[in-house]
């Protein structure tokens, strides 16, 4: 099991350097001068050429590339002047040559052009509302899909049947940001004055006394815009599911002994037929955890998707690169922790590996 574990860890470490890579191209080919961007269009040539030395800008890209490994490595090796342990914020585990030393510290996203603030303080302070954003969606997808996955098997090819397994498509088909705009517009704006909701917000606010709140109200509309895709996903697999459950023998033995068709229904079948809404459920939430781009931006939601897009409208590259890679970590995360359980539920997938 230890060895099945390291190798999955190992796999996602590789995948890591990969995007890292990637992005680290994608953002150096950009005509962007990020001096310029740091200290404005009437900056003089000197202080240009100090930013882009202390950036490193100076210095060939793959030496660059190198620079940016071992800012974002826990692992690394820097100077160790007073400014430096300041800057990474290190701890010393033993000196390497006269002046620099192997450490070890926090993953350094390096700072925003716009504010020169940490990229990782930017990220910490989106995560959270990300993260209830996520939540809330997923809660509401996996409740209202289970349940009408459910009530679809047992009334199979029914006008309720028909009805729910073509707005599952519809579901499916529709981009989240459409469904961000349409319900946006609608409940937001046309029928404010009986939902009594609000199409942008966000989902904090400041109260009389200085201490941040949570506006449950406007978490309904894009909690219910991004869960509309899990939904129909969910929904179909429940179906899919139920239906080959509710064929097996052990169910017709459970109908058999007197149980009633709630019991079989929700104890039995359904208990037995979760296993691919699980898969669906993990996957789904990886996604939304990493962040929601469009439908954030769309309700003025200040997350990752809405700090992603915001620092992309303005080029400020170190916090649009620390978004993507952030969001690539989790991906790979989550994607551990469902092979691990599945290994651990299923021996027979940790042999076979």
């Amino acid at each position: 099991m230890s060895k099945f574990i390291l190798n999955k860890f190992f796999y996602g470490l590789l995948v890591l350097i990969g995007v890292v890579f990637v992005v680290f191209g994608l953002f150096n080919i950009l005509p962007v001068d990020p001096a310029r961007l740091t200290l404005g269009q009437r900056a003089d040539v000197e202080s240009v050429e100090a930013i882009n030395k202390e950036l490193g800008l100076d210095k060939p890209k793959y030496v660059q590339f190198a620079l940016y490994l071992n800012d974002l490595s826990p692992i690394a090796i820097h100077e160790t002047d007073v400014k430096t342990q300041e800057k990474y914020g290190y701890t010393k585990l033993f000196s390497v040559g006269k002046d620099k030393a192997l450490v070890v510290k926090a993953p350094f996203l390096r700072r925003s052009y716009q504010t020169k603030e940490n990229v990782s303080e930017i990220l910490k302070r989106a995560l959270p509302q990300t993260i209830i954003l996520a939540f809330a969606a997923m809660f509401i997808a996996s409740i209202v899909g289970i349940f009408l996955g459910v009530i679809a098997a047992v009334k199979q090819h029914s006008w309720f049947d028909n009805a729910a397994m073509s707005l599952s498509v519809l579901g499916i088909s529709v981009p989240s940001y459409f469904s961000a705009i349409v319900l946006g517009y609608f409940f937001g704006i046309v029928l404010h004055k009986y939902t009594g909701l609000e199409q942008t917000g966000g989902l904090t606010m400041i109260d009389d006394y200085g201490n941040e709140v949570l506006m449950l109200k406007n978490l309904i509309l894009p909690a219910f815009a991004l869960g509309s895709r899990p939904i129909g996903i969910i929904f179909q697999l429940t179906r899919s599911a139920m239906l080959d459950v509710l064929s097996q023998d052990f169910i017709r033995t459970a109908k058999a002994k007197g149980l009633s068709n709630i019991t079989v229904l929700f104890k039995h079948a359904l208990r037995n037929a979760l296993n691919p809404v699980v898969t669906a459920v993990s996957g789904w939430f990886a996604s939304l955890l990493a962040g929601s781009f469009f439908v954030e931006v769309i309700f003025d939601i200040k997350g990752l998707g809405y700090t992603a897009v915001d620092a992309l409208q303005k080029f400020d590259f170190p916090v649009a690169m620390g978004s993507v890679l952030f969001t690539a970590f989790v991906f790979i995360i989550m994607n551990i922790i469902v092979d691990i359980a599945y290994a651990v539920l299923d021996p027979r997938i940790r042999i076979g590996k």
